[in-house]
């Protein structure tokens, strides 16, 4: 059963703790002997045996769990520690256990948020034998579904075991809500008064990203893509990197002042680049274009994309598996997002009719395709435009540039992978949902 499992591990982590004092006590005990002299040692020694004999009861199993039941309302389990905003801060902590799928990136979108500890430092034993996980289940959680098997093993009766509940569960509950000066403070105007709110940050959220970057960095299976990446290799898995982080530091020398977590990490967070990509805007439209697939901003935009597909292909030989097609795919979305992020920018309502110029070159599908305003004031472009036969050889034109590449590398590319390319579920997604946004604005 997991609470057997549990009570053993309660017992084994006073045990450790015990040990680790008992260790550290004999250490200074042999200090201790030698700096007296042997007329002063028999006293000492009587001295020293009692005081190690206080130690052993101090961690004796049940003593020690009443002790730690008492210290637990000095520290609080929470999401959102206030001590991330000011050392100093006396604000309000919150714990949120909300889960939504909202679409936004924060501590409710978590389904196993990780909970901090805030509050005295000296009593992180006690929220760490909370916490910690056997099984999957753990005394916090039990506490908090009223399951007290556990405890209710190691207890001499109710009026102790009663105790220990009492003690525990004040770790889980939290003061009246309350500001301080150093809290960040954002005052909105309601009617005739104002709404405080005060901003604070997400250590859940932050626990999150940094076991994810860890994993993505440093674990033995990144270390291995990362070998096959030195020694110019193919691997089914992506090599993920976090380009242009920053990393913000909490608590200085004494990162477990603000929290238990803050201290797991070193004080250390992480800080993913938020800077928009440089976007390159078209001066004029692009009348001297013969198609979009040759010289020009997608040949440029695509050239790494381009090489790491053909190194994959190269690489993996005559094998065709199920990870190297779902790898290759994954290339090929990543060349055509930005086709359509330049196809967008050349569809611009105030170059409308900008392919009826006699100096146009290029391709009549692909007219359609990148002049969809032309169609307001162009009754014919209309209707050729309404025929859709536009949208095929727009797509066969990515196949067959995407085919020349492939055969410039010495690969074997025929009439299945045009097929293939042609067929592929995002370009024509893509299609779709840029005629939709055109049509949307049109009729407006």
């Amino acid at each position: 059963m997991l609470h057997e499992g549990l009570t053993e591990f309660i017992i084994s982590y006073i045990a450790e703790r015990r040990q680790a004092k008992l260790d550290s006590f004999d250490k200074n005990t042999v200090k201790r002997l030698s700096a007296v002299t042997e007329d002063e040692r028999p006293e000492l020694e009587v001295k020293i045996s009692q005081d190690r004999y206080e130690l052993e009861r101090r961690y004796e199993t049940r003593a020690w769990l009443t002790d730690a039941a008492k210290r637990a309302d000095q520290i609080s389990l929470v999401t959102h520690p206030a001590k991330y905003t000011h050392g100093y801060s006396k604000s309000s902590s919150i714990l949120s256990q909300t889960i939504t799928k909202e679409g936004y990136l924060s501590s409710s979108t978590l389904n196993d948020p990780a909970m901090d500890i805030d509050g005295n430092s000296a009593v992180l034993d006690v929220g760490s034998l909370l916490q910690a996980k056997i099984g999957g289940d753990s005394l916090l959680s039990c506490l908090q579904r009223g399951d007290h098997l556990a405890l209710k093993e190691l207890s001499e009766n109710d009026e102790q075991l009663a105790l220990w509940i009492q003690g525990f569960s004040r770790a889980l509950t939290t003061t009246r809500p309350m500001s301080h000066k150093l809290a960040k403070q954002v005052y909105v105007p309601v009617g005739d008064s104002y709404h405080l709110l005060n901003p604070l940050f997400s250590s859940s959220l932050a626990q999150a990203l940094h076991q994810r970057m860890v994993a993505l960095r440093f674990s033995e299976e990144s270390k291995i893509i990362w070998k096959a990446r030195h020694d110019k290799k193919w691997h089914a898995d992506p090599l993920v990197i976090f380009p242009q982080t920053a990393v913000m530091n909490f608590g200085g020398t004494k990162p477990q002042n603000i929290s238990a977590l803050n201290s797991s990490r070193g004080g250390r967070v992480w800080l993913l680049s938020s800077a928009s990509p440089q976007w390159e805007t078209q001066d004029k439209p692009p009348v001297a274009l013969k198609t979009l697939f040759g010289q020009g901003p997608y040949e440029r935009a695509t050239r790494m994309l381009r090489r790491r597909l053909i190194q994959l292909l190269v690489s993996a030989g005559e094998n065709n598996n199920y990870a190297i097609r779902q790898q290759r795919d994954r290339y090929i979305d990543e060349l055509i997002d930005p086709l359509f992020n330049i196809a967008a920018d050349i569809q611009r309502r105030e170059w409308a009719g900008w392919t009826a110029d006699e100096k146009c070159q290029l391709k009549p599908h692909q007219q359609l395709w990148l002049d969809p305003w032309r169609a307001k004031y162009d009754e014919a472009f209309f209707n050729e435009r309404e025929k859709g036969d536009w949208q095929d050889a727009v797509t066969d034109d990515f196949a067959l540039w995407l085919n020349s590449h492939l055969r410039r590398a010495e690969l074997k590319v025929g009439e299945a992978e045009r097929r293939e390319w042609q067929t592929q579920p995002l370009f024509k997604r893509r299609l779709r949902e840029m005629e939709q946004a055109i049509r949307r604005y049109r009729d407006e």
